[in-house]
């Protein structure tokens, strides 16, 4: 093979990698607005009353276009499911490993958590996921794969990182995430849920994530917790 010839070989292969990440990019750029339509077609019109028709047309793309993506309503409010909860772990669970004043650390993930747990969109997706749940159980398991057990394995990293530095006594992690995360939403989170109480009561979730911390502090606290 000549210089030449290996020049052109190499100025194909370096054009079809860019031409695929353009396909990439168009593709997860056209993945974004299906899932941006959808959401506000969902939150708007609940599961069952929302139709492929209106989410191809909230995101000002084509039925058939739609369908390339998702075969089905299921799957798309799956898709969604995964990437606002993948989004909001992101947000939510983002630990300094090395802070040592552990009760202000979790008081601040606690604090975070019901702020988003107990907003008004927050809350009327969890009720149209329990709503759908019940005829489609897929949703059910996507929301708490991608939700409450993604969230307490992050915790539970924390919790273990904490252990090994003699913060908190020795324990299973994932058992003393579970009871952070639990101790953490108190009653107002179900209270909101279920009309109750208004969403977005900020000195109730302040009041409830210092007393969550202090009870967590109390059983799983090492001398530094307990200081």
């Amino acid at each position: 093979m000549n210089v030449k010839t290996m020049e052109k070989k190499d100025a194909s292969t370096d054009d079809g990698a860019v031409a695929h990440s353009k396909v990439a990019k168009t593709n997860d750029a056209k993945m974004r607005q299906i899932l941006d339509g959808a959401r506000a077609v969902f939150l708007a019109d609940g599961f069952d009353g929302a139709s492929m028709n209106d989410i191809a047309r909230v995101a000002g793309v084509s039925k058939g276009t739609l369908y390339v993506y998702f075969d089905s309503k299921v799957t798309l409010f799956q898709a969604l499911i995964r990437d606002d909860r993948r989004r909001q772990a992101e947000q939510l669970f983002q630990f300094d490993h090395d802070d040592d004043d552990i009760a202000e650390v979790l008081y601040r993930t606690a604090t975070s958590m019901m702020l988003r747990l107990c907003s008004a969109e927050h809350v009327a997706h969890m009720r149209m996921v329990i709503g759908a749940a019940a005829k489609h159980p897929e949703i059910g398991r996507t929301f708490y794969e991608a939700g409450p057990q993604c969230g307490a394995a992050k915790v539970a990293a924390y919790m273990q990182r904490q252990m090994d530095a003699g913060r908190l006594r020795a324990s299973d992690p994932q058992t003393m995430a579970v009871h952070f995360l639990q101790l953490s939403q108190g009653g107002y989170a179900k209270a909101v849920l279920f009309c109750v109480a208004e969403p977005g009561d900020l000195k109730e979730i302040e009041r409830s994530a210092r007393e969550a911390v202090d009870a967590f502090l109390h059983g799983y606290g090492g001398a530094a917790g307990k200081q």
